[in-house]
């Protein structure tokens, strides 16, 4: 079946060939995008979507949530704002209550988050393990993430356990964890911050998982400076996230790691992700966002949804935010949140060929992710904050 979007006021493709279109219409074939152009040359389809001059965008890419756990730290968030600073601590008690939950009510919950992030507009999401932090509970948080998201990131190096030693984790982390969790990942991600995971014990790990033919993340540089960049960029992650302190000599790591890339082929970065709710949650300075683009870094926003320092699947919340206290254009934070949140997932290029469409941004060929506004233009994300906008999301080609 094929279906044509027509009268559509403001069209922002995030692609560099087609730009932003007015009056504009798009046919879906499948959970393909098939044609895109001028409302009054479209084709005809088997149905028709009438938009009524409403913005059409790529649907939201959300590269950064932990979205597997339970319990509650409504007190936590609480302490912090009565004036007590963040510490990684806190993941301990979602790793107790996550342990003690069943496979089912992980699952339910888990679904739960997803169905709130797309009923907002997020169509292609990543999520991580780390709550479970001993072998078994690794894999079982790795299974069920496999069934919920698109993109599973392996975070056994979330926190060390209360009672363990530093040392006999991370080599559990590099060695029998690391072969449970293998067959539902594809990507491993570190802590490497105080209170977590010290450079040396950040090395090892993204070595072990390196080696075992993953793709790298990197959480750093959030709650001081530290090495958590410099790291990324050594070895080749696709982003490190959070961003919140970095030295001058971070900018120009991660700039000169996009300085072969040609916006196709060449050598690829290492995307750096903010995460705008988190920081407000945590009232750690807002990551330098504007200074990060004006220093030709590939940039992108997500939203950290997670149940101590970011409970919310929002990414037009973390858009809003970009826009009004980061230094943004809408447009720039429209691109983080879409094309930046693909490419830092390695999921911004792709062919019917390979099976492996693209996502976060609307071409002929790609996946058919596309997010309806009930407004004439994405601006009035920042214009009208805090308003639920989406009118529509289609994923894969399918309304949801």
């Amino acid at each position: 079946m094929s279906e044509l979007i027509t009268n559509i006021g403001e069209l922002m493709t995030q692609d560099g060939e087609l730009g932003t279109l007015r009056n504009a219409a798009v046919v879906l074939e499948g959970e393909r995008i098939a044609w895109i152009g001028d409302a009054g040359n479209a084709p005809a389809a088997d149905t028709a979507t009438d938009a009524q001059g409403r913005a059409v965008l790529p649907g939201w890419v959300d590269s950064h949530t932990h979205l597997i756990f339970a319990g509650d730290r409504t007190a936590e968030f609480e302490a912090r704002m009565a004036g007590e600073s963040y510490s990684a601590g806190g993941i301990a008690v979602s790793m107790n209550a996550t342990r003690a939950a069943s496979d089912y009510e992980l699952t339910r919950m888990a679904l739960g988050r997803v169905s709130e992030a797309a009923s907002q507009g997020t169509t292609y999401l990543e999520t991580k393990t780390g709550y479970g932090l001993d072998v078994e509970h690794e894999a079982r948080s790795a299974r069920i993430a496999s069934t919920v998201a698109d993109e599973v990131t392996y975070l056994g190096a979330h926190l060390v356990p209360a009672g363990m030693d530093a040392g006999a984790y991370t080599e559990l982390v590099c060695g029998e964890m690391l072969g449970a969790v293998r067959p539902y990942v594809s990507w491993a991600d570190v802590f490497c911050e105080t209170g977590a995971f010290t450079p040396e014990q950040s090395r090892a790990v993204l070595t072990a998982c390196r080696e075992a033919g993953l793709g790298l993340r990197v959480h750093g540089n959030q709650l001081g400076p530290g090495a958590g960049t410099a790291l990324a960029v050594e070895f080749g992650a696709a982003s490190v996230d959070h961003v919140n302190f970095l030295a001058d000599s971070d900018f120009d790591l991660l700039a000169q790691s996009w300085s072969g890339w040609d916006g196709g082929a060449g050598e690829r970065g290492t995307v750096a992700t903010v995460l705008p709710a988190c920081d407000l949650s945590t009232r750690q300075p807002l990551a330098p966002a504007r200074r990060l683009l004006d220093a030709g870094v590939q940039l992108a926003i997500a939203s950290n949804c997670n149940p101590g320092t970011s409970y919310t699947s929002s990414v037009a919340f973390c858009v809003t935010t970009a826009v009004l206290q980061m230094g943004l254009s809408v447009h720039e934070a429209v691109r983080a949140a879409t094309w930046g949140g693909a490419l830092a997932l390695g999921r911004e290029t792709g062919t019917d060929e390979d099976g492996k469409r693209a996502v976060g941004s609307i071409a002929v060929g790609h996946r058919a992710d596309l997010h309806m506004l009930n407004a004439p233009s994405a601006t009035h994300l920042a214009y009208r904050p805090g308003m639920p906008l989406t009118h529509q999301v289609w994923r894969a080609g399918v309304v949801v």
